[in-house]
């Protein structure tokens, strides 16, 4: 039996390769997720909603096809390629997250440092804002913006975010924190700010 050259294996390998992908392109990819009771899902062309109460996530999802049936969350894709699966496994990870913020809020935590200059925070419900007075003897004050949906308390030095939505909440929190971003100082000197100590449950 005569023995393949280099080349000639080399070329019989890309034709396997070729054939793997055309057959995941013609493979229909399916994901699958449960909906706990109480929380409810609703398909658009252009949208998904899941609800619980009066609480309402509405998302835009592309490049894969979610409907809501028999009690779950269907995703599927034409194709199975590497960048399907990977588009599909995000999708379920902010579904999956959607639906934990919509059963238990989501908890951001956040500690005030007054080093130099005793600063004042507070909430202004008005403009949806964190005020910050007397950063560093600041004579302006300083604002963050409050995302929708998304609560925030100041207790003594705690700041606490709370949100349905980890987005929301998540940002809400880093506004915060950039609020009181310090430029052009010796950090080691200078360490007032707001610093965020809990995302989401899990300590920094």
């Amino acid at each position: 039996m005569r023995e393949l050259s280099w080349k000639e294996t080399s070329e019989r390998r890309k034709i396997k390769i070729l054939k793997k992908k055309m057959a995941e392109k013609h493979k229909k990819l399916i994901e699958e997720i449960e909906l706990p009771q109480g929380i409810s899902a609703e398909a658009s062309r252009d949208f998904f909603i899941l609800r619980n109460g009066s609480k309402e996530i509405k998302k835009r999802f592309t490049g894969a096809f979610i409907e809501s049936k028999d009690g779950k969350i269907i995703m599927s894709t034409n194709r199975a390629t590497k960048r399907e699966r990977k588009v599909m496994k995000t999708y379920a990870a902010h579904i999956k997250n959607i639906i934990n913020g919509l059963n238990k809020d989501f908890v951001y935590k956040l500690k005030i440092c007054s080093v130099h200059f005793p600063m004042t925070v507070s909430v202004d419900k008005n403009s949806h804002e964190i005020i910050i007075k007397n950063f560093l003897g600041e004579k302006r004050e300083r604002r963050a913006k409050i995302l929708p949906n998304t609560n925030v308390e100041v207790n003594g030095a705690d700041i606490i975010v709370s949100s349905f939505d980890i987005e929301n909440a998540g940002q809400t929190a880093a506004n915060i924190e950039k609020a009181t971003k310090i430029r052009y100082r010796d950090r080691r000197i200078f360490q007032d700010g707001i610093f965020m100590t809990e995302k989401a449950g899990e300590k920094i």
